[in-house]
């Protein structure tokens, strides 16, 4: 090829022509480094008919500087890359960056000096000195990394260079992956394990595309199903992909994994240095890593020679990107195994609506696990009518629930409490003027947090201490906590059992897989009592001592008026409730709700999982809502609420009149600000069969706003706010 189109990994650029010059060797997917104006940049070689552009004649034409050592792009992730960019009207060159997402793989050189603690104290030991060691403990990293992990600025971890309290090591940057061995320890399954394992293995030889739900209880033990499926990829040489969808799963799936296989799969998440990414980016592209585990952004790396993709916990809402590209990653997998034709394994307890009718429909096939592995039982589940039998004047915690916990840790076992809010308390009011805590850049109440003692905004980050007077009316000490988080329930089982060791579970204490993996070893070593966790200790995690789940508010989910809140708190809860007695000793799940009656709280109780799903799939059905409509979010945003509201009613004037498509709004979001911009939104229904994407791209295609205002379009929308 003597003239190329060139995709970049600029947003703001379209695909451009460029010169190959004589003795340049490049195919379709080659990584290539080019000049634009007076800067360089990466890009990649694509099919001038998959990407249309204007003609420039070849005398205009500037010459590739370089193709990167690193094998081209694949034609089934290229075509994902445009089936991406097309279903989620997305720039094809904001696709490209994730799957370029590690600038170091392009890079030459065999070496890098990181940087890790050395045992040495500092000679003066500041806050953020104490910060930084305490947070880096035993990772390392380039200072730049360390600064992230620590939360301090640069100039502090040089600082503590300087003194010697981190010193510097050479890595090596391409030592290879040791290979999983398919044959270390294979399981003892049950005959219904074996049955499901056989099937998967099957498609695996296959390789053919072959959508699969695995759909087992809490507890059936789907991994080690599907693990003989990765098994079978292994011995055929193939590369398998496992997506979940929490960063703190990585490190507990990564000790069964190693259990079984004798060596550990590579992991692709954000905690990753850029040294471990570039290794891990280029065996990957060379097909030198048989299996990778990561989040929903290993999706779209370069695999050389892909034959599997596991998605677990698919029912998971975190799936779903909420910015930038706003993809579903369990449906990009499903495309993925499609262009790639290969199998993919959605493994869950508790499908999404969306799953199940797609089964129902004949697209994808369907094992179930019904039961749990060996002795384990299901557990009971029991609603606590918080109207009938309230918890004490400002607790929390039922009387017939702290009966509960008493019984469990008099049998040493594990309690596990859960409530998915974090920090002490979600809104701080002054009692004396009413003043409420707001976030100064979102309509969001700031959380307090009291063991780090600070009011944050779990929007946008925004942190500020907590004052001894109301900035309001000045009185001092005036301020009161509304409502429990994961703290404020802490402390009251602190009073209540001051013996009980304590744990709380969420992101701010999981914050790595390092984390999660001291927390692990913590709870099999019996050195924990009582975890009080948020939905991050719903799922992934098994612990034979665990008997008893208390679900301290039932009834927050239902909350919101999002069209999937009951489905969500039935997962949720289900998941949850799955934690307890999955070993040999029985389980006991105790719901606090104020609604004992609603749908949600009966099938939970009752275990009447089909008859829930079969309402709720009738209602959607009935509301012409997803999987039987179609929804598409238009979010108008300005740091000026006049130009955000202007261009918003500009779109939703110029509406087209479409058959089966109605336009709802503009109104402000329920969440009117964030991050210093006003929003404003415009709900699209449509029915199934029409192509929303191409009425949204000639509808906003002949408008223009501000580059002050921000238009985004979420296709298949998952949160409403």
């Amino acid at each position: 090829m003597s003239r190329v189109r060139i995709l970049h990994t600029n947003p703001a650029l379209g695909p451009l022509d460029y010169r190959v010059p004589h003795g340049m060797a490049v195919e379709y997917g080659s990584v290539v480094r080019v000049p634009l104006g007076p800067r360089e940049m990466t890009g990649v070689v694509w099919e001038l008919e998959s990407l249309p552009t204007e003609t420039v004649g070849d005398n205009r034409l500037r010459n590739i500087l370089e193709v990167y050592d690193i094998p081209p792009i694949g034609a089934p992730l290229r075509r994902l890359i445009e089936w991406t960019a097309d279903y989620y009207l997305a720039p094809p060159t904001s696709v490209v960056r994730m799957a370029l997402s590690s600038a170091a793989a392009l890079e030459g050189g065999r070496t890098v000096i990181e940087y890790r603690l050395s045992g040495k104290q500092p000679d003066k030991v500041t806050s953020q000195r104490a910060q930084a060691i305490e947070r880096i403990g035993e990772r390392q990293g380039l200072i730049r990394e360390l600064a992230t992990i620590a939360d301090v600025s640069e100039a502090v971890i040089r600082g503590l260079v300087k003194q010697g309290v981190i010193e510097g090591v050479e890595v090596a940057l391409d030592t290879p992956f040791i290979a999983p061995d398919p044959a270390f320890a294979p399981p003892a399954l049950s005959p219904e394990q074996t049955a499901a394992a056989e099937q998967l293995v099957a498609m695996v030889k296959a390789e053919a595309f072959a959508p699969v739900l695995l759909d087992g209880v809490t507890g059936s033990g789907k991994t080690e199903v599907y693990f003989e499926a990765i098994a079978e990829a292994i011995r055929m040489g193939k590369q398998t992909l496992v997506l979940l969808p929490e960063i703190a799963l990585t490190e507990p799936f990564l000790r069964r994994f190693t259990d079984r296989f004798g060596h550990a799969p590579v992991a692709w998440h954000s905690d990753l240095r850029q040294s471990q990414r570039r290794r891990t980016y280029r065996a990957i592209a060379s097909g030198e890593a048989l299996v990778t585990v990561g989040a929903r952004s290993s999706l779209y790396l370069p695999y050389r020679n892909l034959g599997l993709i596991v998605v677990d916990e698919a029912h998971e809402t975190s799936f779903k990107q909420e910015d930038g590209v706003q993809y579903h990653a369990r449906d990009a997998a499903v495309m993925r195994g499609h262009f790639e034709k290969i199998p993919v394994v959605l493994a869950t307890a508790t499908p999404a609506i969306e799953t199940r009718q797609q089964v129902a429909q004949g697209r994808y096939a369907e094992i179930k696990l019904p039961g749990r592995y060996g002795a384990a039982q299901m557990p009971t589940i029991e609603a606590i009518n918080l109207i009938e039998t309230p918890p004490e004047r400002g607790r929390w915690l039922a009387p017939p629930l702290v009966n509960a916990i008493t019984q469990t840790l008099a049998r040493k076992e594990q309690v596990l409490l859960f409530l998915n809010r974090r920090g002490y308390a979600p809104l701080t009011l002054c009692r004396h003027c009413g003043h409420r805590f707001q976030c100064p850049n979102c309509t969001a109440w700031m959380v307090e947090h009291r063991l780090t003692n600070r009011l944050q905004c779990h929007h946008c980050g925004h942190i500020e201490p907590p004052p001894s007077a109301c900035p309001e009316c000045k009185t001092e000490d005036s301020l009161v906590a509304c409502g429990p988080g994961v703290e404020r329930i802490s402390d009251e089982v602190g009073l209540l059992f001051p013996e009980a060791r304590r744990a709380i579970v969420t992101s701010d204490t999981l914050w790595s897989p390092a984390k999660a993996a001291e927390f692990v070893g913590r709870m099999e070593a019996g050195e924990i009592d009582i975890v009080i966790g948020t939905q991050l200790i719903t799922k992934g995690y098994h612990f034979p001592e665990l008997t008893l789940v208390g679900v301290v508010d039932a009834d927050l989910g239902l909350q919101g008026g999002d069209l999937r809140a009951a489905e969500r708190s039935f997962q949720q809860i289900m998941q949850v409730a799955g934690r307890a007695g999955r070993g040999a000793k029985p389980g006991h799940v105790y719901l606090q709700t104020h609604e004992p009656t609603a749908p949600v709280m009966e099938a939970l109780v009752s275990g009447d999982t089909e008859s829930f799903y079969e309402a709720e799939t009738e209602a959607r059905r009935f509301a012409n809502a997803p999987p039987f409509g179609r929804f598409a979010a238009i979010i108008v945003a300005s740091e000026s609420l006049g130009d955000a509201q202007e261009v918003a009613r500009r779109i939703a004037q110029s509406a087209p009149e479409v058959e089966g498509m109605n336009v709802y709004g503009p109104a402000p979001a329920p969440l009117a600000m964030l991050r210093g911009r006003h929003r404003q939104r415009l709900l699209v229904h449509a029915r199934r069969a029409l192509d929303v994407q191409d009425v949204l791209r000639d509808w906003l295609g002949g408008l223009e706003w501000s580059r002050h205002v921000r238009v985004s379009v979420d296709i298949d929308p998952y949160s409403f706010v």
